[in-house]
């Protein structure tokens, strides 16, 4: 069975696994994420590459806005040197062999398309909540890229009309990581920090304060999840991301959407809201799907 290079490139180290066409893993590891120069993020793929020169090919998730098709970088998030460059192409003339490139949070939804929770859908969404909000809209069973390679970037919704130039009423600073915390603590009436663990085991023991940051935190997301749902009618909506793994965050998510779903004249049928099942290998499991169906 042909084995293949793939990396999840972050803004802090590269993951890579050596990974056969039904998924199976057979080593991984990890390297840090050059920050500087195109050239040694370069070399560091390559001497990955010469490490397990018996791979078929290279299947990549970074950051930043690219045409999947053929591995174009328009822009690279963090990774500000990826610009205007065939990274792809790039690659396989350095490697000797296929390279394909996906948008991290794209493949996160091909993993879900592939091979998880969504592959008995034609139209749906993923929504990651993490640092940010990633996102991806999946079309007639395929993750829509948009014309300009910009479908499903969730995280710059402006989430309140009185404040349009703020970007702390992006979606991004309501429901990423550091707007849990700032629901928390608004509840709470602290500064304190706490980690999402810690908030939800504050929530899991009953502390009311926290268990009403943490609806107010969820009756967000479900008001977006609504917005999306009336704009591209989603058989189903995937939620992932570490805190994805706490039911009691589905669960509200599930119950405010019902809510709200019930209280409005919808002109769209509601859609199942599941947990995504790939978590921390998502976007390499992704990236796999997108290199073997491209």
């Amino acid at each position: 069975m042909k084995k293949y290079l793939v990396l999840d490139v972050g803004g802090s180290a590269i993951k890579y696994v050596i990974m056969d066409e039904e998924k199976n893993i057979y080593e991984r590891g990890k390297v840090p994420t050059p920050l500087v120069c195109l050239d040694s993020f370069v070399k560091s793929i390559e001497t990955l590459y010469h490490t397990y020169s018996d791979v078929s090919g290279i299947a990549i998730s970074m950051p930043g806005m690219i045409n999947p098709e053929i591995g174009y970088c328009f822009t690279g998030g963090a990774l500000t040197y990826n610009h205007d460059i065939n990274m792809a192409e790039l690659l396989s003339e350095r490697c000797g062999v296929r390279v394909t490139i996906g948008n991290d949070a794209k493949c996160a939804a091909n993993a879900e398309l592939g091979f998880g929770s969504l592959q008995d859908i034609e139209d749906g969404a993923v929504i990651i909540l993490g640092t940010a909000i990633g996102g991806a809209l999946i079309k007639d069973h395929k993750v829509l890229s948009g014309r300009r390679f910009g479908a499903g970037e969730f995280s710059n919704i402006i989430t309140d009309y009185h404040k349009p130039y703020d970007g702390d009423s992006s979606w991004y600073a309501r429901n990423g990581i550091n707007g849990l915390l700032l629901h928390i603590q608004e509840a709470l009436g602290t500064e304190d920090h706490y980690s999402g663990e810690e908030i939800f085991e504050m929530a899991n023991s009953g502390n009311e304060a926290v268990l009403k940051g943490l609806n107010q935190f969820c009756l967000e997301t479900a008001v977006q999840i609504y917005n999306i749902n009336q704009i591209f009618d989603c058989e189903k909506v995937a939620i992932g991301g570490g805190i994805s793994a706490q039911p009691l965050l589905v669960e509200l998510i599930k119950k405010n959407f019902d809510e709200i779903y019930n209280s409005c004249y919808a002109s769209t049928l509601p859609p199942e809201i599941v947990v995504c099942e790939y978590r921390n290998d998502a976007n390499l499991i992704g990236a796999l799907y997108q290199h073997l169906h491209q």
